[in-house]
């Protein structure tokens, strides 16, 4: 019994999930049908399939963070995740771009969900401008660091990593950001640039308040023993919460091609949601990302890919299914190449 409500069980860990999920798909069924109960499903599964690559960057983050700041990740985070990020931040998107009360906005996604789908649309600019910015910052940050000693795909890292300066990755971002917006077939080039910069900001100032908030606390960059606690953990509790919403926003108006239902959306993408928190725990609690040395790589080269289908997405239509396939393919053989080292490096191939 000790083992089972241990603190790195897998029951401890996913026993919440479970019962939400259990809970939720029986309180639809019983009041929205079996037809509701197939959607929030799919819903649930298009969420865990798009969002397993944030559940990979959280726990780096996390695993840094103190066991308490760990839980209220896992319990005010889930509510954020859930009511904030997926239903409440919309809402608050549309008011501002469609220039509508907020009040307003939630009759249309209560009552007219068609309406509300078609402002949400057309805010897709701005959020995928903000999102995608902010998700090249975090793949440039990763990449262009000389502080890693592993490297996966060398020919590509090696030189990525004489970038060294803290300034490359929103000079890269930047340049990126500028090419997306004078393409003549953007026709939302100051739209593209300025919420695009805006994201960088974002990333800047977060990322740049936390090392500066650590260097004040003693806590060194990359010391799990020196575990952040106070304002730093505050701090990366909200930078986790932002990348959380960079990597949803897709997934909130791709789920309006699935259904309209604004309950069942909320319903199906939070119980992913609670899912890929218990993951992202699972994996600091199992050292997941020490037993599998290239899974943060592969998370970075698919956060990189879905930050350009983001911003590119402004301007064509891209199915959701390209940038689930390409993370599920990238993570998928940073997987295999992690136990191929592994086996090496156990059986005395390769040298520690």
């Amino acid at each position: 019994m000790k083992t089972l409500f241990h603190p790195h069980s897998a029951f401890r860990i996913f026993g919440f999930s479970v019962f939400a999920t259990v809970a939720t798909l029986i309180a639809v069924a019983a009041g929205m049908g079996w037809g509701a109960l197939f959607v929030t499903i799919v819903l649930m599964i298009v969420e865990l399939t798009f969002s397993f690559d944030n559940a990979i960057i959280n726990a780096k983050v996390l695993e840094r963070m103190s066991r308490k700041w760990q839980m209220i990740f896992l319990t005010v985070g889930i509510f954020i995740a859930i009511f904030g990020m997926r239903v409440v931040f919309p809402i608050l998107i549309v008011s501002l771009t469609a220039d509508l009360g907020w009040k307003t906005v939630l009759d249309l996604a209560l009552n007219h969900p068609k309406e509300y789908a078609h402002h949400l649309e057309e805010a897709h600019p701005t959020i995928s401008a903000f999102g995608g910015a902010f998700l090249l910052m975090l793949a440039f940050h990763f990449f262009f660091s000389d502080e890693r000693d592993t490297m996966w795909i060398k020919h590509i890292e090696r030189h990525l990593s004489r970038l060294t300066h803290w300034a490359w990755p929103s000079v890269v971002t930047t340049i990126l950001l500028f090419g997306v917006a004078m393409l003549p077939i953007n026709s939302h080039a100051k739209t593209t640039f300025m919420a695009g910069g805006f994201g960088t900001l974002t990333y800047l100032l977060i990322h740049g308040a936390i090392r500066w908030i650590e260097k004040y606390q003693g806590v060194e960059a990359g010391k799990t023993a020196a575990k952040q606690v106070g304002l730093a953990a505050f701090m990366s509790f909200i930078y986790l919460e932002i990348l959380d919403a960079s990597f949803s926003f897709d997934g909130v108006i791709g789920a309006f091609a699935i259904t309209s239902n604004v309950i069942l959306i909320a319903a199906g993408l939070g119980i992913g949601a609670i899912w890929v928190r218990s993951m992202t725990v699972f994996m600091v609690r199992r050292g997941t990302l020490n037993n599998f040395v290239y899974l943060e790589h592969g998370a970075h080269y698919t956060v990189f890919i879905l930050a350009l289908i983001m911003l590119f997405s402004a301007l064509w239509r891209i199915p959701e299914l390209i940038p689930g396939l390409a993370g599920i393919g990238i993570i998928g053989a940073s997987i295999a190449a992690s136990i191929r080292v592994r086996k090496k490096l156990d059986t005395g191939e390769l040298s520690r």
